[in-house]
């Protein structure tokens, strides 16, 4: 039977981001700092460190140090990040509006399936909003009611980690840790407008827990 320790690093190097939501038992493991300190002999001997967003509430692995490879591989990553920011960004606002809410979505905000949908069908705004953003090659969507549309992208959301479904019998959806390194993105790409997006991917690497 693998220890909770293995089970964490197991995670944390499938590229897991745990935070309270999505697996609580990790992260209250991770924020023991002799815990954290015994994974990190683990993860080094492949090249990996543990990394903290959202002031130190969510933990990932990054890379210790930065070759040749690993640099193509964080470019790569970064530029997938930056190329799903629109649809992304897009859909955060569609939900705070429909939600008429003065705040965004964050770690732990609840989304109740039903009654946005609701509001999407009672709002043909909302409505034409949702065809656009379910048509972005993110999230793939070839429906033509809103029904398919809104469940493809929510879908999507989960198996990228941005949402988490806590019961599998109710329509209600969790925000995950993810959705903050997303916030952390959109800073420091906002911070970095002047740059190309290759000059961006350079300084996120060498700052280093971004990815």
């Amino acid at each position: 039977m693998m220890t909770e320790q293995g089970r964490v690093l197991s995670a944390l190097l499938q590229g897991a981001f745990i935070c309270q939501v999505t697996d609580e038992e990790a992260w209250r493991f991770l924020k023991s700092r002799d815990n954290a300190a015994q994974l990190e002999p683990h993860l080094a001997l492949l090249n990996r460190t543990l990394s903290t967003t959202a002031e130190g509430d969510v933990f990932f692995a990054s890379y210790l140090t930065i070759g040749e490879s690993e640099r193509k591989v964080l470019t790569q990553q970064f530029q997938d990040t930056a190329s799903n920011l629109v649809p992304l960004v897009e859909w955060l606002l569609l939900v705070q509006q429909a939600n008429e809410s003065d705040m965004p979505i964050t770690m732990g905000s609840a989304i109740r399936l039903n009654e946005l949908q609701t509001t999407i069908e009672d709002t043909p705004a909302y409505a034409e909003q949702l065809e656009k953003i379910s048509r972005y090659r993110m999230f793939g969507s070839t429906s033509v009611n809103l029904d398919g549309q809104l469940k493809q992208v929510f879908k999507r959301l989960t198996d990228m980690g941005y949402l988490i479904k806590p019961n599998p019998d109710k329509q209600i959806y969790l925000g995950t840790g993810k959705v903050e390194h997303l916030y952390e993105m959109l800073r420091f790409i906002d911070e970095t407008e002047a740059l190309s997006l290759s000059e961006q991917a350079e300084a996120a690497i060498s700052q280093g827990s971004l990815i």
